[in-house]
């Protein structure tokens, strides 16, 4: 079902608002991932997955940059991240669980995230 115009309009409301933080939420949702789902870890063994680590915050910025792009692209997503999708699947063989989880952590820390901006603006 194709999104409205005002449901359009959040998502990119949202984005804006993400975009600028998007290597440390990244970083955090990951490290989140790795600490409460460590078999994830295995298809990490080149980066250092240490507490708030360069490797952590850029492959986590890669990852919401992925998910701004789709944003982005909202009339085409499957066409937008069919390569992702690809190798992910096939080069790199993820486990597809594996995006449910780091999705809902991406949008936990945004939660989190807004909330604290809230009550630092109040």
């Amino acid at each position: 079902m194709p999104l409205s115009t005002s449901e359009r309009a959040h998502v990119q409301s949202i984005w804006g608002k993400i975009a600028a933080q998007v290597n440390e939420l990244g970083g955090e949702a990951l490290e989140r991932m790795f600490l409460s789902f460590p078999q994830t870890k295995t298809y990490f063994p080149h980066l250092d997955l240490s507490h708030g680590s360069a490797d952590l915050k850029n492959h986590g910025g890669k990852v919401l940059k992925a998910l701004g792009n789709a944003a982005s692209h909202l009339d085409d997503l499957h066409g937008n991240l069919s390569s992702l999708s690809d190798l992910h699947a096939y080069n790199l063989r993820v486990d597809p669980g594996n995006f449910r989880v780091i999705n809902m952590l991406c949008f936990i820390y945004y939660i989190i995230y807004n909330t604290i901006l809230h009550f630092k603006l109040t």
